[in-house]
């Protein structure tokens, strides 16, 4: 296996992860290859993040965009399964669970090349939802598992996967968190948006709180009734933007609705925030780290040691109003010590696995 590492990132939260991986491997001196999808191909998701992260210009960009999950899928297996074949990597690293981590997998599995699934083991038990799909078929198919949290090792270990392949090596959306701090400045983002001294940001994208008209109209009921509370800047994600426009979130008092932010000025405006609304896992996570309350709305998580050692509450449509109120007025208590592992070294941790991995597979 004298083929490099190839790398497969479609969304900003790859983006996110692997960068702090490929730069540990870069400098182990580890051949690499990144494969961008396209399947965040809006430039406001997808190259400005590049450039912010400091990634290298992707090798090859598939440009696959969006579509339904069968036909995006279909499409990236197909331009995988070319892509693959023709760079003959000695392993594959995917992130995540979006289609193009699956569709990756599964070509990887098929041709076949080893896997490493970089946030194996995340589990939110609602099969409703696509992301708890993909990730559950991929860490079947993985041959190197990189774990976040103790809770993740724990559950690869009940559904039968070979702990020897299994690493718990912290999370690497932290290391960039960590790496870039001294860039987030809350209080020009907060003058590039006329945002109040005091605010919250709201980003909202899953199924369950867009993809309904009827789901959507009650996510823009439950943020305008917040809004009474906060002044709410909500950068719109371009799944469910137009949803939650035509449900009439535009027209809310104390609603400020912006476009797609770079990684740099959306963790800004998360820095300053006096609370968080979303619907994302990754975001989860970055509040817990910089210790903004965040307000989760959905009944699951696959990330619970959010909550259960971060500043993470999962709250319904009903219960959004309420909950944020307690958040302002401080009758909510915030942990004592963070998730383990979460020391902005998961990158450095998840090249050692790989390199030694590649010298004894070599």
């Amino acid at each position: 296996m004298n083929g490099p590492v190839l790398h497969v990132v479609g969304a900003r939260p790859n983006f996110v992860k692997a960068a702090p991986v490929i730069t540990a491997l870069r400098t182990a001196g580890c051949g690499q290859v990144l494969v961008h999808t396209g399947q965040h191909y809006d430039e406001r998701m997808s190259d400005i993040f590049f450039r912010q992260l400091g990634l290298p210009e992707p090798d090859t960009d598939l440009g696959v965009g969006s579509g339904s999950h069968a036909r995006q899928t279909a499409d990236l297996l197909v331009a995988l399964e070319a892509e693959l074949t023709a760079r003959a990597p000695a392993v594959v690293v995917v992130y995540g669970d979006v289609n193009s981590t699956l569709a990756a997998a599964l070509v990887a599995a098929k041709l076949p090349i080893p896997i490493a699934h970089v946030e194996a083991g995340l589990r939110s038990f609602d099969t409703t939802m696509p992301e708890e799909i993909n990730r559950r078929l991929v860490d079947q198919l993985a041959e190197l598992l990189f774990a976040t949290s103790p809770e993740a090792v724990g559950h690869l270990s009940r559904e039968g996967v070979d702990l020897a392949r299994v690493h718990f090596v912290g999370n690497p959306m932290i290391d960039t968190l960590l790496g870039h701090l001294d860039r987030f400045d809350p209080a020009a983002a907060r003058a590039a948006h006329g945002l109040p001294e005091r605010y919250g940001v709201v980003t909202l994208h899953r199924p369950s709180n867009v993809d309904d008209p009827r789901a959507a109209a009650a996510a823009a009921r439950a943020l305008a009734e917040a809004a009474v509370h906060l002044d709410l800047a909500v950068p719109l994600h371009p799944r469910g933007g137009a949803a939650l426009r035509a449900a009439g979130l535009a027209d809310a008092p104390g609603v400020h609705l912006l476009e797609p932010l770079g990684y740099v000025e959306f963790m800004s405006l998360v820095r300053g925030a006096a609370a968080v609304i979303t619907d994302s896992g990754g975001v989860q996570e970055e509040t817990t780290v910089l210790g903004v309350p965040c307000l989760t709305l959905r009944g699951t998580t696959e990330r619970p040691v959010t909550v259960t050692h971060g500043t993470n509450r999962l709250v319904r449509h009903d219960e959004l109003a309420p909950a944020l109120h307690k958040v302002l007025v401080g009758a909510v208590t915030q942990p004592s010590e963070g998730p383990p592992l979460w020391d902005g070294k998961a990158g450095p941790r998840i090249a050692r696995v790989l390199t030694h991995w590649l010298e004894r597979h070599g």
